[in-house]
């Protein structure tokens, strides 16, 4: 972890960092993070279960959880399969914590089905 006063990252390759957080001085913060499925064999529902288990990992090492999740941003590369996606999803997302979210088609590197960004809160203190 690299760590300025208020802002704690995670790097990765080529200068990009998998979970970053930045505390405000008057107390609480904001985590960022990103995660991607380790398997890529794995099918959509395989591949966001992964996903949604490292997120769990990564918003609990930035001192949070999922139903402080104020923002989500998916990307898929095939929007057609939103619905088995939001089967999963409605069942790891907290009952009226559901964030702002958007879904959205891209390209990605071979193998890769899903990504998925979130931006929480911390606790003020």
């Amino acid at each position: 972890m690299t760590i300025n006063s208020d802002i704690t990252r995670r790097p990765i390759e080529n200068r990009k960092s998998v979970l970053t957080v930045l505390r405000f001085p008057s107390g609480g913060g904001l985590v960022y993070c990103v995660a991607s499925a380790p398997d890529v064999s794995k099918d959509l529902p395989g591949q966001t279960e992964d996903v949604l288990d490292l997120l769990d990992g990564l918003l609990r090492d930035g001192g949070t959880d999922r139903s402080r999740i104020v923002k989500a941003e998916v990307v898929v590369t095939d929007h057609d399969r939103k619905a088995e996606f939001d089967a999963i999803w409605s069942q790891w997302i907290p009952l009226d914590c559901g964030p702002v979210r958007s879904f959205v088609q891209s390209k990605m590197p071979d193998g890769d089905q899903v990504e998925v960004i979130l931006t929480a809160a911390l606790p003020a203190d």
